[in-house]
């Protein structure tokens, strides 16, 4: 197994993205470690990772918390005494389909905010520890709206056109300690959207407004990439575990394209 041994965090791991990510890993020998705030959903992945043989823990952590997450991360420390990867996976459902002048200052921001504090906190807790071991590797995810012009999705996209500069920063301050960084651009995942992932509501009033179902608006989605479809969790998951792999030993500051072809690099 390609993770025996190792020991990963997934924050968001209740949620459908983060689960399928910390199943990955445990399927191939890691031991998992899921933050969330959501304790019933936590505690349902974990079982169904124990069922599958694997390792699992559930600890209710507010991943925008950086003192609580520092307690989380010292607690793994001081228990396994290691983390090899983690992975930052919270959703935050957020309004898209507003011009400039119909969006509030606050739901610009809120996206913005959630999704780069949390993967800068992530990095906060966890890089004194992977670089005392001079190894680990910190992952995100992000969607094509990091190098689109829009409209109607601005807060979304300067979220995760930041999270990809903290990628390419983070790489370069924490490579010489061994720590890689890199994340997953991913398209939207009709998967998560049945599943009732936060983007299921994001997509839902998008559809509306366009006068759409949201399987009729992801299939025009779908027909906008070069494969003609759009990336399933296993193709999400896969990269998450060839990224946290000694196959990646030497991928870092990395923006993994898993969008079906939907924009190049």
């Amino acid at each position: 197994m390609e993770l025996e041994g190792k020991v990963a965090v997934v924050y968001g791991g209740g949620g459908v993205i983060g689960a399928a990510v910390a199943r990955a890993w445990a399927r191939e020998g890691a031991q998992v470690f899921l933050a969330g705030r959501t304790a019933g959903k936590l505690r349902a992945v974990a079982h169904e990772i124990e069922r599958a043989g694997g390792r699992a823990d559930a600890v209710v952590v507010d991943a925008l918390d950086l003192t609580a997450v520092r307690r989380h991360a010292e607690e793994i420390g001081s228990t396994v005494g290691r983390v090899d990867m983690a992975f930052q996976a919270i959703g935050i459902a957020h309004v898209q389909g507003r011009p400039l002048e119909a969006l509030s200052l606050e739901d610009f921001q809120l996206p913005v905010r959630g999704y780069i504090d949390s993967f800068f906190i992530m990095a906060k807790a966890l890089a004194p520890l992977m670089t005392r071991q001079r190894s680990g590797a910190l992952l995100g995810i992000t969607t094509p709206a990091s190098r689109m012009a829009g409209p109607g999705y601005l807060g979304h996209s300067v979220a995760c056109a930041g999270v990809e500069a903290l990628v390419r920063h983070l790489a370069g301050e924490l490579g010489g300690c061994g720590v890689r960084v890199a994340c997953i651009r991913s398209h939207a995942v009709p998967q998560a959207v049945d599943l009732g992932s936060h983007s299921a509501a994001v997509f839902s009033q998008l559809a509306r407004d366009a006068g759409l179902s949201v399987q009729e608006m992801l299939a025009g989605a779908a027909a906008g990439t070069l494969l003609k479809r759009l990336p399933t969790l296993a193709d999400v998951a896969n990269a998450a575990l060839f990224l946290a792999s000694n196959r990646a030993a030497a991928t870092t500051g990395a923006i993994l394209n898993v969008n079906a072809g939907m924009i190049l690099d």
